[in-house]
This record gives structure tokens, sequence and C-alpha cells, in this order.
């Protein structure tokens, strides 16, 4: 990892992004937590809160996200490849997460059947393991393509390839663990 900037470098709009189960929406709050901008879980627009993560009608995802980035302050976790551009248009950073696709398996079982209440997860939402996030954690296993996005966003860029790397980032930016007081 090139040397961490420090965290007011990117900003007060923060793009974190990164494939699945690689840490995003806790790296999101605890950034919020930081620096006390609102944490938006982009999974939480896109899907209906009290379901097992039944998909929102896209249209009113794109309008949630939409008004979203116009706020004034945020750090806003997750992909979704087809609103990307205007999120960029908006971010002052941005941080590319990554881990081994092996690692993001368990934590996809591990939160998935021992952590109901957990950080990104669904409000009154129920969980359950599923084939098709099963496969797309094997689809995008690479974060190649959001690191790229990243490096031609002209916007400070973080990138963390290992959970090595993410563990040195909340080191240099003391930033609070899940469980512990901020």
């Amino acid at each position: 990892m090139h040397p961490i900037p420090p965290l007011a470098d990117l900003g007060r709009r923060i793009m974190v992004t990164g494939p699945s189960n690689a840490g995003k929406s806790t790296l999101a709050e605890a950034i919020g937590v930081r620096l006390g901008l609102p944490p938006i879980h982009l999974d939480q627009f896109s899907h209906l809160p009290g379901t097992d993560w039944q998909p929102r009608d896209i249209a009113e995802f794109h309008a949630l996200h939409d008004a979203a980035i116009l706020q004034e302050e945020w750090v806003m976790d997750g992909n979704y490849s087809a609103i990307m551009p205007q999120r960029f248009a908006r971010a002052t950073g941005v941080i590319v997460i990554d881990d081994h696709f092996v690692r993001r398996y368990a934590r996809y079982f591990r939160r998935t059947l021992f952590q109901p209440n957990r950080v990104g997860g669904l409000d009154g939402g129920r969980d359950s393991v599923k084939w098709a996030m099963i496969a797309w954690i094997w689809k995008t296993r690479d974060a190649s393509k959001y690191r790229r996005m990243a490096a031609s966003s002209g916007l400070p860029v973080v990138s963390c390839r290992s959970m090595g790397e993410l563990d040195q980032l909340y080191r240099a930016w003391s930033l609070p663990r899940p469980g512990q007081p901020g």
C-alpha cells in the first residue's frame, strides 16, 4: 500500500467502493463516526426494508441515490456501476477496498448466519444464504474495475488490497472498530 494520506485529504463526500463483503459498510460507518459525516449504505436504498433483500424498484433506488449525493456531506458505500458516474461527479475522494474472495466468502457466511443487525444491513430485514450472492462474490473476485474507475476519476484515491492494508488504514486514521466506543 502506498503511504496513507490524511483522512481530511479525501474531503467531505467520500465514496467507499470494492467487491461484496470486503468491508465497505463497516469502513463507511467508522469514517462517518470519525468525521461526523452521515454514512449512506447503498444496499439499503437498493433493497426494501423488512425483507430478505428484496430489490426496490430501480427508478425509486436511483431517485434515492441521486437525492443522497446532493447532500453537502456524506460517506457512501456501495457500487452499482450504472449510477457511479454521478456519484464520482459529486465525490471529493474515493476509497477502494478488496480482500481475497475466500475471506469475503467467509465474511458473507458469518454475517448472514450470525450477525442479524450488522452495519449496512436492512432495517427489520431478514437474511439468508443465497446462491445468487455466492455466485456474485465469485464473479466480482477481482476489484481492478473499481480501482480503474477510481484512478480515472481525478479524485484523491486510497486503495487497500487486503485486510492487512485495511487494518493499517483504520490505525492511521484512528477509526473506531465495530463494537468499540467511537
